[in-house]
Protein backbone atom coordinates (compact mmCIF):
# COMPACT_ATOMS: atom_id res chain seq x y z
CA UNK A 1 0.00 0.00 0.00
CA UNK A 2 2.85 2.36 0.78
CA UNK A 3 4.32 1.77 -2.67
CA UNK A 4 0.95 2.40 -4.30
CA UNK A 5 0.51 5.58 -2.28
CA UNK A 6 4.00 6.82 -3.21
CA UNK A 7 3.32 6.00 -6.86
CA UNK A 8 0.05 7.94 -6.81
CA UNK A 9 1.68 10.84 -5.02
CA UNK A 10 4.46 10.91 -7.57
CA UNK A 11 1.91 10.80 -10.39
CA UNK A 12 -0.03 13.73 -8.95
CA UNK A 13 3.17 15.75 -8.42
CA UNK A 14 4.31 15.00 -11.97
CA UNK A 15 0.94 16.01 -13.40
CA UNK A 16 0.97 19.27 -11.45
CA UNK A 17 4.50 19.94 -12.62
CA UNK A 18 3.61 19.37 -16.26
CA UNK A 19 0.50 21.54 -15.90
CA UNK A 20 2.58 24.33 -14.33
CA UNK A 21 5.07 24.17 -17.18
CA UNK A 22 2.14 24.29 -19.62
CA UNK A 23 0.81 27.49 -17.99
CA UNK A 24 4.09 29.28 -17.33
CA UNK A 25 6.60 28.31 -20.01
CA UNK A 26 6.67 29.37 -23.64
CA UNK A 27 5.29 32.16 -25.78
CA UNK A 28 2.54 32.66 -28.32
CA UNK A 29 2.24 34.95 -31.36
CA UNK A 30 0.14 38.09 -31.25
CA UNK A 31 -3.38 37.78 -32.66
CA UNK A 32 -3.60 38.93 -36.27
CA UNK A 33 -6.49 41.26 -35.46
CA UNK A 34 -7.19 42.79 -32.06
CA UNK A 35 -10.42 44.48 -31.01
CA UNK A 36 -10.00 47.18 -28.35
CA UNK A 37 -12.80 48.64 -26.27
CA UNK A 38 -13.36 50.37 -22.94
CA UNK A 39 -15.46 49.82 -19.86
CA UNK A 40 -17.96 52.50 -18.88
CA UNK A 41 -19.74 52.98 -15.57
CA UNK A 42 -22.05 55.97 -15.27
CA UNK A 43 -21.87 55.63 -11.48
CA UNK A 44 -18.07 55.68 -11.47
CA UNK A 45 -17.93 58.73 -13.75
CA UNK A 46 -20.27 60.59 -11.38
CA UNK A 47 -18.19 59.53 -8.35
CA UNK A 48 -15.15 61.09 -10.06
CA UNK A 49 -17.10 64.36 -10.26
CA UNK A 50 -17.57 64.14 -14.02
CA UNK A 51 -20.44 64.88 -16.38
CA UNK A 52 -21.04 61.24 -17.30
CA UNK A 53 -22.70 62.05 -20.62
CA UNK A 54 -19.71 64.17 -21.66
CA UNK A 55 -17.38 61.30 -20.74
CA UNK A 56 -19.41 58.76 -22.71
CA UNK A 57 -19.59 61.06 -25.75
CA UNK A 58 -15.84 61.68 -25.54
CA UNK A 59 -15.19 57.95 -25.65
CA UNK A 60 -17.22 57.66 -28.83
CA UNK A 61 -16.12 60.87 -30.56
CA UNK A 62 -12.70 61.90 -29.30
CA UNK A 63 -11.25 58.44 -28.67
CA UNK A 64 -13.22 56.87 -31.54
CA UNK A 65 -14.06 53.83 -29.38
CA UNK A 66 -16.38 51.40 -31.14
CA UNK A 67 -16.68 48.69 -28.47
CA UNK A 68 -17.97 49.60 -25.02
CA UNK A 69 -18.71 47.38 -22.04
CA UNK A 70 -21.46 49.26 -20.22
CA UNK A 71 -22.61 48.64 -16.66
CA UNK A 72 -26.40 48.73 -16.18
CA UNK A 73 -26.68 48.87 -12.39
CA UNK A 74 -29.79 47.44 -10.72
CA UNK A 75 -30.25 50.31 -8.24
CA UNK A 76 -30.03 52.80 -11.11
CA UNK A 77 -32.51 50.95 -13.32
CA UNK A 78 -35.09 50.08 -10.65
CA UNK A 79 -35.01 52.71 -7.87
CA UNK A 80 -38.45 51.58 -6.64
CA UNK A 81 -39.78 48.03 -6.81
CA UNK A 82 -41.39 47.40 -10.17
CA UNK A 83 -40.73 50.98 -11.34
CA UNK A 84 -37.96 51.12 -13.92
CA UNK A 85 -36.04 54.20 -15.02
CA UNK A 86 -34.47 53.67 -18.43
CA UNK A 87 -33.78 57.24 -19.55
CA UNK A 88 -30.01 57.09 -18.92
CA UNK A 89 -29.57 53.56 -20.27
CA UNK A 90 -31.65 54.42 -23.34
CA UNK A 91 -29.42 57.44 -23.97
CA UNK A 92 -26.26 55.33 -23.83
CA UNK A 93 -27.70 52.75 -26.23
CA UNK A 94 -29.00 55.42 -28.61
CA UNK A 95 -25.65 57.25 -28.73
CA UNK A 96 -23.89 54.00 -29.57
CA UNK A 97 -26.45 53.27 -32.30
CA UNK A 98 -25.85 56.72 -33.87
CA UNK A 99 -22.15 55.92 -34.28
CA UNK A 100 -22.43 52.24 -35.23
CA UNK A 101 -20.67 51.31 -31.98
CA UNK A 102 -21.17 47.92 -30.33
CA UNK A 103 -22.19 47.37 -26.72
CA UNK A 104 -21.50 44.58 -24.26
CA UNK A 105 -24.24 45.23 -21.69
CA UNK A 106 -23.57 44.08 -18.12
CA UNK A 107 -26.71 43.38 -16.10
CA UNK A 108 -27.65 41.58 -12.89
CA UNK A 109 -27.21 42.06 -9.16
CA UNK A 110 -23.42 42.27 -9.46
CA UNK A 111 -22.20 44.66 -12.12
CA UNK A 112 -19.13 46.91 -12.48
CA UNK A 113 -17.32 48.97 -9.84
CA UNK A 114 -17.50 49.02 -6.06
CA UNK A 115 -19.50 47.83 -4.15
CA UNK A 116 -19.89 45.33 -7.04
CA UNK A 117 -23.43 44.36 -6.00
CA UNK A 118 -25.57 47.42 -6.73
CA UNK A 119 -28.72 46.41 -4.86
CA UNK A 120 -31.58 48.93 -4.56
CA UNK A 121 -32.45 49.98 -1.02
CA UNK A 122 -35.89 48.42 -1.32
CA UNK A 123 -34.36 45.01 -2.14
CA UNK A 124 -31.69 44.86 0.58
CA UNK A 125 -34.07 43.51 3.22
CA UNK A 126 -35.48 40.77 1.00
CA UNK A 127 -34.61 37.12 1.47
CA UNK A 128 -32.17 35.50 -0.94
CA UNK A 129 -35.04 33.79 -2.77
CA UNK A 130 -36.97 37.05 -3.06
CA UNK A 131 -33.88 38.89 -4.32
CA UNK A 132 -33.33 36.21 -6.94
CA UNK A 133 -36.93 36.52 -8.13
CA UNK A 134 -36.45 40.26 -8.51
CA UNK A 135 -33.15 39.81 -10.37
CA UNK A 136 -34.89 37.54 -12.89
CA UNK A 137 -37.56 40.21 -13.41
CA UNK A 138 -34.79 42.76 -13.96
CA UNK A 139 -33.05 40.56 -16.53
CA UNK A 140 -36.28 39.93 -18.39
CA UNK A 141 -37.16 43.62 -18.52
CA UNK A 142 -33.71 44.69 -19.72
CA UNK A 143 -33.33 41.86 -22.25
CA UNK A 144 -36.70 42.59 -23.82
CA UNK A 145 -35.88 46.29 -24.04
CA UNK A 146 -32.49 46.06 -25.75
CA UNK A 147 -32.36 42.70 -27.53
CA UNK A 148 -33.28 44.26 -30.87
CA UNK A 149 -30.88 47.20 -30.65
CA UNK A 150 -28.44 47.22 -33.59
CA UNK A 151 -25.76 48.32 -31.11
CA UNK A 152 -26.05 45.21 -28.96
CA UNK A 153 -23.05 42.92 -29.38
CA UNK A 154 -23.45 40.62 -26.35
CA UNK A 155 -24.80 40.35 -22.83
CA UNK A 156 -22.71 39.89 -19.74
CA UNK A 157 -24.80 38.33 -16.98
CA UNK A 158 -23.35 39.52 -13.66
CA UNK A 159 -19.73 40.60 -13.16
CA UNK A 160 -17.35 37.92 -11.85
CA UNK A 161 -20.32 36.14 -10.22
CA UNK A 162 -18.22 33.10 -9.27
CA UNK A 163 -15.45 35.11 -7.60
CA UNK A 164 -15.86 36.10 -3.91
CA UNK A 165 -15.15 39.82 -4.20
CA UNK A 166 -17.34 42.79 -3.33
CA UNK A 167 -20.06 43.74 -0.87
CA UNK A 168 -22.53 41.04 -1.89
CA UNK A 169 -25.05 39.02 0.15
CA UNK A 170 -24.56 35.70 -1.68
CA UNK A 171 -23.05 33.76 -4.57
CA UNK A 172 -25.03 31.03 -6.30
CA UNK A 173 -23.72 29.21 -9.41
CA UNK A 174 -27.02 27.36 -9.83
CA UNK A 175 -28.93 30.61 -9.91
CA UNK A 176 -26.41 32.00 -12.39
CA UNK A 177 -27.35 29.17 -14.76
CA UNK A 178 -31.01 30.20 -14.42
CA UNK A 179 -30.11 33.79 -15.25
CA UNK A 180 -28.20 32.78 -18.36
CA UNK A 181 -30.96 30.41 -19.49
CA UNK A 182 -33.51 33.20 -19.16
CA UNK A 183 -31.49 35.72 -21.18
CA UNK A 184 -30.74 33.16 -23.89
CA UNK A 185 -34.42 32.18 -24.10
CA UNK A 186 -35.44 35.84 -24.47
CA UNK A 187 -32.60 36.65 -26.87
CA UNK A 188 -31.09 33.66 -28.69
CA UNK A 189 -29.33 35.96 -31.16
CA UNK A 190 -26.65 37.40 -28.90
CA UNK A 191 -24.00 35.53 -26.88
CA UNK A 192 -23.78 35.64 -23.09
CA UNK A 193 -20.44 36.41 -21.45
CA UNK A 194 -19.60 35.04 -18.00
CA UNK A 195 -16.62 36.75 -16.41
CA UNK A 196 -14.12 35.42 -13.90
CA UNK A 197 -10.82 36.37 -12.30
CA UNK A 198 -7.88 36.17 -14.68
CA UNK A 199 -5.28 35.68 -11.98
CA UNK A 200 -7.11 33.50 -9.44
CA UNK A 201 -9.31 31.16 -11.48
CA UNK A 202 -9.05 28.45 -14.12
CA UNK A 203 -12.37 29.60 -15.69
CA UNK A 204 -13.89 26.09 -15.74
CA UNK A 205 -17.29 27.07 -14.29
CA UNK A 206 -17.45 30.19 -16.43
CA UNK A 207 -16.65 28.07 -19.48
CA UNK A 208 -19.47 25.66 -18.68
CA UNK A 209 -22.10 28.36 -18.20
CA UNK A 210 -21.41 31.15 -20.69
CA UNK A 211 -21.06 31.34 -24.47
CA UNK A 212 -17.90 33.42 -24.03
CA UNK A 213 -15.54 33.59 -21.06
CA UNK A 214 -14.61 37.08 -19.93
CA UNK A 215 -11.51 37.49 -17.82
CA UNK A 216 -9.65 40.19 -15.95
CA UNK A 217 -6.03 41.15 -16.58
CA UNK A 218 -4.51 43.17 -13.74
CA UNK A 219 -0.77 43.66 -13.59
CA UNK A 220 0.24 46.00 -10.72
CA UNK A 221 -1.91 46.06 -7.58
CA UNK A 222 -1.61 46.87 -3.89
CA UNK A 223 -1.39 43.86 -1.61
CA UNK A 224 -2.64 44.72 1.88
CA UNK A 225 -1.03 41.63 3.37
CA UNK A 226 2.48 42.95 2.69
CA UNK A 227 1.66 46.69 2.34
CA UNK A 228 3.28 47.14 -1.03
CA UNK A 229 2.62 47.17 -4.76
CA UNK A 230 3.15 43.87 -6.52
CA UNK A 231 3.26 43.07 -10.20
CA UNK A 232 1.73 39.66 -10.83
CA UNK A 233 4.53 37.23 -11.84
CA UNK A 234 2.40 35.71 -14.60
CA UNK A 235 3.77 35.46 -18.14
CA UNK A 236 1.46 36.30 -21.07
CA UNK A 237 1.36 32.61 -22.02
CA UNK A 238 -0.51 31.97 -18.72
CA UNK A 239 -3.63 33.52 -20.26
CA UNK A 240 -3.05 32.03 -23.70
CA UNK A 241 -2.80 28.47 -22.40
CA UNK A 242 -5.88 28.80 -20.18
CA UNK A 243 -7.78 30.17 -23.18
CA UNK A 244 -6.57 27.20 -25.24
CA UNK A 245 -7.94 24.61 -22.85
CA UNK A 246 -11.26 26.51 -22.52
CA UNK A 247 -11.46 26.36 -26.30
CA UNK A 248 -10.56 22.67 -26.26
CA UNK A 249 -12.92 21.67 -23.43
CA UNK A 250 -15.94 23.77 -24.32
CA UNK A 251 -15.35 25.18 -27.80
CA UNK A 252 -15.65 28.70 -26.40
CA UNK A 253 -13.57 31.82 -26.83
CA UNK A 254 -12.00 33.99 -24.12
CA UNK A 255 -11.98 37.78 -24.13
CA UNK A 256 -10.49 40.23 -21.62
CA UNK A 257 -13.31 42.24 -20.09
CA UNK A 258 -11.03 44.21 -17.74
CA UNK A 259 -7.52 45.13 -18.85
CA UNK A 260 -5.99 47.29 -16.12
CA UNK A 261 -5.50 50.86 -17.33
CA UNK A 262 -5.83 52.74 -14.02
CA UNK A 263 -4.28 52.60 -10.51
CA UNK A 264 -5.18 49.98 -7.91
CA UNK A 265 -3.92 51.66 -4.75
CA UNK A 266 -3.86 51.04 -1.00
CA UNK A 267 -7.31 50.87 0.47
CA UNK A 268 -8.97 53.95 -0.96
CA UNK A 269 -11.28 54.16 -3.92
CA UNK A 270 -9.79 55.89 -6.93
CA UNK A 271 -11.72 59.14 -6.47
CA UNK A 272 -10.32 59.43 -2.92
CA UNK A 273 -6.70 58.83 -3.99
CA UNK A 274 -4.20 61.66 -4.44
CA UNK A 275 -2.56 62.24 -7.81
CA UNK A 276 0.81 61.43 -6.23
CA UNK A 277 -0.42 58.03 -5.05
CA UNK A 278 -2.05 57.41 -8.43
CA UNK A 279 1.31 58.01 -10.09
CA UNK A 280 3.02 55.58 -7.71
CA UNK A 281 0.44 52.95 -8.52
CA UNK A 282 0.11 53.43 -12.25
CA UNK A 283 2.09 55.73 -14.52
CA UNK A 284 2.14 56.10 -18.28
CA UNK A 285 4.99 53.58 -18.54
CA UNK A 286 2.79 51.00 -16.80
CA UNK A 287 -0.06 51.82 -19.17
CA UNK A 288 2.14 51.09 -22.17
CA UNK A 289 3.57 48.02 -20.50
CA UNK A 290 0.08 46.59 -19.90
CA UNK A 291 -0.93 47.12 -23.53
CA UNK A 292 2.24 45.38 -24.74
CA UNK A 293 1.65 42.52 -22.29
CA UNK A 294 -1.95 42.09 -23.48
CA UNK A 295 -0.81 41.79 -27.09
CA UNK A 296 1.58 38.99 -26.12
CA UNK A 297 -1.24 36.83 -24.71
CA UNK A 298 -2.48 35.98 -28.21
CA UNK A 299 -6.03 36.99 -27.23
CA UNK A 300 -7.96 39.19 -29.60
CA UNK A 301 -10.56 41.21 -27.65
CA UNK A 302 -9.78 43.61 -24.78
CA UNK A 303 -11.79 46.18 -22.83
CA UNK A 304 -9.60 48.68 -21.00
CA UNK A 305 -10.55 49.37 -17.39
CA UNK A 306 -9.99 52.99 -16.40
CA UNK A 307 -11.08 55.21 -19.28
CA UNK A 308 -13.18 57.44 -16.99
CA UNK A 309 -9.97 58.09 -15.03
CA UNK A 310 -8.05 59.07 -18.17
CA UNK A 311 -10.73 61.71 -18.77
CA UNK A 312 -10.50 62.87 -15.14
CA UNK A 313 -6.68 63.16 -15.37
CA UNK A 314 -7.05 65.29 -18.47
CA UNK A 315 -9.77 67.62 -17.19
CA UNK A 316 -8.99 67.87 -13.47
CA UNK A 317 -5.30 67.00 -13.06
CA UNK A 318 -4.08 68.77 -16.21
CA UNK A 319 -2.52 65.55 -17.49
CA UNK A 320 -3.63 64.39 -20.92
CA UNK A 321 -0.93 61.73 -21.33
CA UNK A 322 -3.20 58.75 -20.68
CA UNK A 323 -5.96 60.09 -22.92
CA UNK A 324 -3.48 60.82 -25.71
CA UNK A 325 -1.88 57.40 -25.38
CA UNK A 326 -5.31 55.80 -25.70
CA UNK A 327 -6.01 57.92 -28.77
CA UNK A 328 -3.00 56.34 -30.46
CA UNK A 329 -4.45 52.90 -29.79
CA UNK A 330 -7.96 53.62 -31.06
CA UNK A 331 -6.92 55.84 -33.94
CA UNK A 332 -4.66 53.02 -35.14
CA UNK A 333 -7.74 50.79 -35.25
CA UNK A 334 -9.70 53.44 -37.13
CA UNK A 335 -6.88 53.80 -39.63
CA UNK A 336 -6.51 50.05 -39.98
CA UNK A 337 -3.13 50.08 -38.29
Amino acid sequence: MKKVFRFLLFGVAAALGIFSLYLFVGSIPQAKEITWGVNFSKKHAVALGLDWKAVYAAFLDDLQVRRLKVSLDWNDLEPAQGEFSFADADWQVAEAEKRNAQLLLVVGMKTMRWPECHIPEWAKGLTKREQQEEVLKLLETVARRYKDSPALYAWQVENEPLFPFGDCPWRDPRFLKKEVALVKALDPNHPVVISDSGELSLWIQAGRIGDIVGTTMYRKVWFHEISRYVEYPLPPVFYARKAAYIRGLFGKEVMVGELQAEPWGPGKLLYNTTVEEQDRAFDIAQFRKNIAYAKRTGLSEFYLWGAEWWYWRDKFANDATFWQEAQKLFYAIEDGG
